[in-house]
């Protein structure tokens, strides 16, 4: 469990975190959140390993903080981009853009989350509840556009459960599978993500 930060008055204290924490998405950035260590973080924050410890038992500890975070600002997001009164296809679209820039800012959560839950069970029900957030919205959204008579028939669960796998998977391989000093357009990769998005649920049967 994480330990209590109240307890950290100090500026010198919320530095310390702020450079631990810093340091661990760098290196995750690097390589990964399996092949990271308690002292590589140490060593790149240029702290001890006991300043680690003063904040999170492990690395599996830090991690489960920052999908906690990633969760509820995801959600944020998700609340702004579902507002009424849009038309549909700019609804989607800024949907697609705060999934995408939400995944961009907390790649360090998203890497470590998706890499971890493939063998720890803990995690992967964090990976479950990501996803299950994210599902619930869209397979809403389709049965509204159902309502309007758009994609008749379709089930609105597995409609959204395929969309949700297409939006994490693309946005692992373009941001985490690009490396540091990969040059994103995130426009293109936002407009790509949001037509298919909309041609997966605003289409007629005539």
């Amino acid at each position: 469990m994480e330990k209590d930060q109240t307890t950290r008055p100090t500026v010198r204290g919320r530095k310390t975190l702020a450079a631990i924490e810093a340091a661990a998405r760098r290196i995750i950035a690097r390589k990964g959140f399996l092949a990271m260590t308690v002292a590589d973080i140490a060593q790149e924050a240029g702290r001890s390993p006991a300043s680690f410890y003063n904040y999170y038992d492990s690395k599996e500890d830090l991690l489960a903080h920052w999908a906690d975070d990633f969760r509820a600002e995801a959600k944020a997001r998700a609340v702004v981009a579902y507002k009424h009164g849009v038309p549909h296809r700019e609804r989607v679209m800024e949907s697609a853009r705060a999934h995408w820039m939400t995944y961009r800012e907390r790649l360090a959560e998203m890497v470590g989350v998706f890499q971890l839950a493939m063998i720890n069970e803990e995690f992967a029900g964090h990976w479950r509840e990501l996803c299950d957030d994210a599902v619930e919205s869209i397979a809403e959204s389709v049965r509204r556009a159902q309502r309007e008579g758009y994609c008749p028939g379709v089930d609105p669960g597995l409609t959204a459960a395929a969309i949700v796998a297409m939006l994490n998977q693309f946005c692992y391989d373009r941001l985490a599978g690009a490396g540091e000093d990969a040059d994103i357009d995130d426009e293109a990769a936002i407009r790509a993500l949001g037509e298919i998005w909309y041609r997966a649920i605003y289409w007629r049967a005539d």
